[in-house]
């Protein structure tokens, strides 16, 4: 056998017809084809998992028992295979401590040369920091009164892990009688064994004076102390604690710095997080906009939220917040916006003396009490963390917003940290700068010939993975942003970059569609990107829709012809000119232009009322002013990290959300958006999951499920044995299979494996008991109905339109291979998001919702591009607004209005370059956008 093919046999893996298929090793290949048609089925299930299965059967057993085993995908045999490795779409961490640094783990190497090169600076004299002598020190404790009580402490052991004991038996025998374990001071003979995998402090109790004159016998105790814990000390009297340090310290204030060390500047390590929010940025406080939504109404009309239904009651609560009313003499039928601020403040925060009050309970006791009296703010705070019930937990969240935390303002690290500076910048500037500007200032970082010479090998490593991010059209990125935060697309680009970056050779890399959220005019980056990794001696396997990778490719694979049971089969294989020519390929068809989308004949002016955001701010947009003509199809574009998703996500869908009373939700800055009164809903459709869990399918989501139940109770059977539409339910008890109850599948929890699900062998995983199922409806029972597909169930209910007209909003937006009772937790993201498209299409338009989308023709082939855009069309033919951030140019050009944002990602973005028709766009010079709109439509 050839060694430069891979050969597949037999595949029948999900709707794969047998098939065989030979494809070229180190070459870039593209498979596509119509969604639905199998392309992952081959790309991921078969070709990546067999790869990976043979990779895994080479390691011992041991090793094999951590990595779970994984099953033979159906298939008779491939020859030629590499190990594999998948770069697909999971979302990166949902952690909120996870980032861009710290998944690229640049921010590893950033602590690493902070340690190393980092010069502190006293945050209040912007001094640099240098290490205190004795004297110094001592000088500091004199400032102390007289009599005071001084323990001094050297810090030997700190957050360790071990059981740390010949540490404790040499300082037993060099006489020392106490030590600070963990926070506690005990005598040492008292210490039990500490447990070997917990981190540990231990600081000896050098000596314990009375402050007075005498300066010898401190000097000697700070001197064991120094030498004891190589060069700190920490004195602790009733009111503070103090680190003394002959590395440093500040000459005017004290400011000390701990010994700098990789770990001081990690926020998820307690010697670096910031005390207050414990390095998250952010805090829980109360929002004053959900405690108060309504600032006209008074206090007894209601107008703080929390006292709303208790006002002038005899509740214990309200009888405490009045007897501060009355102290501060604050009218409670004044408006609160018109309340002065003290007294505001006064309600919100808690009085600033005690105040005398009685309480009287309703059994008729009388309590008198002298005390400050707390705000409704920190009451709510205190409550919410205290709750152990998770009504009242619900109940004091929804007063409660995230708010940057106000020690740190955001920056998660605590003070030392954030004083050591390298370039004149703290760690957290640094992560605050894009890849692109960090690029600049690593280059012009000037070292001395010391500090060049430790940090050499850091700075390259930075500059390497900054240069594998900037390759693949990341540069608009920040350190600092938050890894939940990212697109699918882009995380897959952070991971593609850390895989360039690690240079292996002879390997397979599996795709899904690494250009999602990417502009034209930064896919050539990826395309070299790509080819860089095959010209290394690898294998790419790319799930690709986007034409321009397509023409850039080695070796095409086109799957189809159709979707679901249509597809499965080869259409046609060679390079990119053959499947031009090849007349039986859609992909082809499309390449070549003998088929196309087509530009409406005219484009829409809209309905004369339009939505005015005015001066937004959100992240990068400088202070614009954005018309959005309601009644047109507007689609918002511009390169990657323009603003797109912070001018439509933040600003415009949150700030409508808002404003439609979801007031949990917080808009994007912007000084006002006009014209709300002509929005009556807004719908926002994202590539979110529909459901979490196995019991979530398109039938139960689109409602069409119901329709069916119902019928199901409506057949003479059913009728005779008194079931009602319930019984058709798998979530509740009655017809569903009790083994499984409903799920069709069992879940066997593995300890230290990933569960691992089996069929249920009650039901064999039909999820209903044998009773239910001897209800049939035209030969069919409810079970063989979810397992069919949308164009199967279309037929078979052709004469109930009820579910006919669900089922075809499903089959118009190019679902017609799914099956109903498809787990949610097996579509894509592409495929969820034109469920939610497909739920909305059935409901009455009003002319007032306005759908917001974002990247909808993520994972669609341009076939299917072609029947979204006829759906998004007849939304706003039938009044309502279509507003739709994009890269695709055939959707671009079917637009009625283009807001085109730029000229750059980052900080070099967020302006509006130009706003009109794709015409306008086109001949606009200044936008990339209309560069490659042009040629498009100049060929039209």
């Amino acid at each position: 056998m050839e060694r430069d093919k891979i050969s597949i046999q037999g595949a029948r893996e999900n709707n794969l017809k047998n098939i065989d298929l030979e494809i070229p090793r180190n070459k870039l290949v593209i498979m596509t084809g119509v969604s639905g048609s199998g392309k992952t089925s081959l790309a991921f299930d078969t070709i990546y998992a067999e790869g990976q299965r043979r990779y895994m059967e080479s390691l011992s057993a041991y090793a094999r028992q951590f990595l779970g085993n994984s099953e033979k995908p159906d298939v008779d045999q491939i020859e030629g295979l590499s190990p594999a490795i998948a770069i697909d779409q999971k979302t990166t961490s949902n952690n909120p401590r996870s980032t861009v640094g710290t998944v690229t783990e640049i921010y590893d190497y950033l602590r690493l040369l902070y340690a190393r090169i980092g010069v502190p600076y006293c945050p209040h004299h912007n001094e640099p920091i240098a290490g205190s002598t004795i004297k110094e020190m001592i000088d500091r404790i004199m400032e102390l009164e007289d009599g005071t009580r001084c323990t001094i402490l050297s810090p030997v052991i700190s957050g360790k892990k071990g059981t740390h004991k010949e540490l404790l038996e040499r300082l037993t025998k060099e006489g020392y009688v106490r030590i600070r374990l963990d926070g506690q001071i005990v005598y040492l003979e008292d210490v039990e064994p500490l447990e070997k995998n917990k981190k540990h402090s231990i600081d000896v109790v050098v000596d314990r004076i009375v402050k007075g004159q005498d300066r010898s016998r401190f000097h000697d105790s700070l001197e064991t102390a120094l030498k004891l814990s190589d060069g700190l000390a920490i004195l602790l009297t009733k009111e503070e604690e103090i680190l003394f340090s002959s590395n440093y310290a500040c000459k005017i204030c004290g400011f000390s710095v701990p010994k700098l060390e990789p770990k001081l500047f990690s926020f998820n390590a307690p010697f670096g997080a910031c005390p207050t929010c414990k390095g998250l940025g952010i805090t829980q406080k109360v929002d004053v906009r959900l405690l108060i939504p309504d600032p006209s109404l008074s206090i007894a009309q209601g107008g703080i939220r929390y006292y709303k239904n208790i006002v002038n009651t005899e509740n214990l609560e309200w009888q405490r917040m009045k007897a501060l009313i009355d102290y501060y003499q604050i009218d409670m039928d004044t408006p609160i916006k018109d309340l002065p601020k003290k007294q505001l403040h006064y309600i919100l925060y808690g009085s600033d003396v005690p105040i005398a009050y009685q309480l009287h309970s309703r059994g008729g006791i009388h309590q008198a009490k002298v005390e400050i009296i707390e705000g409704v703010a920190p009451l709510i705070e205190r409550r919410y963390m205290e709750t152990t019930s998770a009504m009242s937990r619900d109940w004091y969240g929804s007063f409660i917003a995230d708010a940057p935390c106000p020690t740190c303002h955001g920056a998660r690290l605590n003070e030392q940290a954030l004083s050591v500076r390298v370039g004149q910048k703290n760690i957290y500037e640094w992560t605050q700068m894009s890849i692109k500007e960090a690029l600049v200032f690593m280059d012009e970082l000037s070292l001395t010939p010391m500090q060049e010479k430790i940090a050499h090998l850091i700075v390259k490593e930075i500059k390497n993975r900054l240069e594998f991010l900037n390759h693949v059209g990341l540069n608009y990125l920040t350190l600092d942003r938050l890894a939940s935060t990212l697109s699918g697309g882009e995380a897959q680009r952070i991971r593609l970059a850390t895989q360039i970056g690690s240079k292996l050779t002879g390997v397979m890399y599996v795709l899904d569609e690494p250009s999602i959220g990417l502009h034209q005019r930064d896919n050539d980056r990826l395309i070299s990107a790509l080819k860089d990794m095959r010209d290394l001696g690898n294998t790419l396997i790319v799930v690709e829709h986007d034409e321009d990778t397509m023409r850039a490719s080695d070796y095409i694979v086109d799957v189809g012809p159709g979707a679901g049971i249509h597809g499965g089969q080869i259409v046609a294989v060679g390079t990119p000119e053959q499947i031009m020519n090849n007349p039986d390929s859609i992909t082809g068809a499309y390449l070549s232009g003998r088929q196309r989308i087509e530009v409406p004949s005219k484009r829409r002016k809209g309905n004369g009322k339009k939505l005015r955001i005015v001066k937004a701010s959100q992240n990068n947009l400088k202070n614009i002013t954005v018309d959005f003509k309601l009644g047109t199809f507007t689609v918002v574009t511009g390169v990657s990290g323009s603003g797109k998703s912070s001018l439509v996500s933040e600003v415009l869908t949150h700030g409508v959300q808002n404003a439609l009373g979801r007031l949990r939700i917080k808009p994007g800055a912007c000084k006002q958006i006009r014209g709300l009164e002509h929005i009556d809903k807004i719908v926002e459709i994202s590539q979110d999951p529909i459901g979490r869990t196995p019991r979530s399918n398109p039938a139960t989501y689109t409602g069409v499920f119901d329709d069916i139940r119902e019928l199901f109770a409506q057949t003479r059977e059913a009728k005779m044995l008194g079931y009602d539409k319930g019984r058709f339910s798998f979530n509740v008890k009655g017809g569903r299979c009790d083994a499984c109850q409903g799920d069709g599948i069992l879940r066997i929890s593995m300890h230290f494996l990933p569960d691992v699900y089996v069929p249920c062998d009650q039901c064999n995983g039909k999820r209903y008991n044998d009773e239910t199922l001897q209800v049939l409806y035209k030969g069919k029972n409810i079970a063989d109905v979810l397992d069919m597909t949308v164009e199967e169930a279309l037929d078979f209910f052709s004469n109930i339109s009820k579910i006919r007209h669900k089922l075809q909003t499903l089959y118009d937006v190019g679902l017609s291979y799914i099956k109903l009772g498809q787990s949610a937790t097996t579509l894509s993201g592409g495929e969820a998001q034109r469920v939610k498209l497909a739920s909305e299409l059935q409901k009455k338009a009003t002319g007032k919702t306005l759908f917001v989308l974002d990247e909808p023709t993520t994972g669609l082939h341009s076939d299917d591009v072609k029947k979204l855009i006829e759906v998004l069309q007849r939304l706003v033919d039938h009044g309502d607004t279509v507003i739709v951030i994009e890269h695709n140019l055939d959707v671009i050009k079917c637009a009625d209005q283009i807001i085109d944002l730029g000229p750059e990602g980052g900080q070099d973005g967020g302006q509006v370059l130009i706003t009109g028709t794709p015409e306008q766009v086109a001949a606009c010079p200044d936008s990339y956008t209309g560069q490659y709109l042009k040629p498009l439509l100049e060929r039209e």
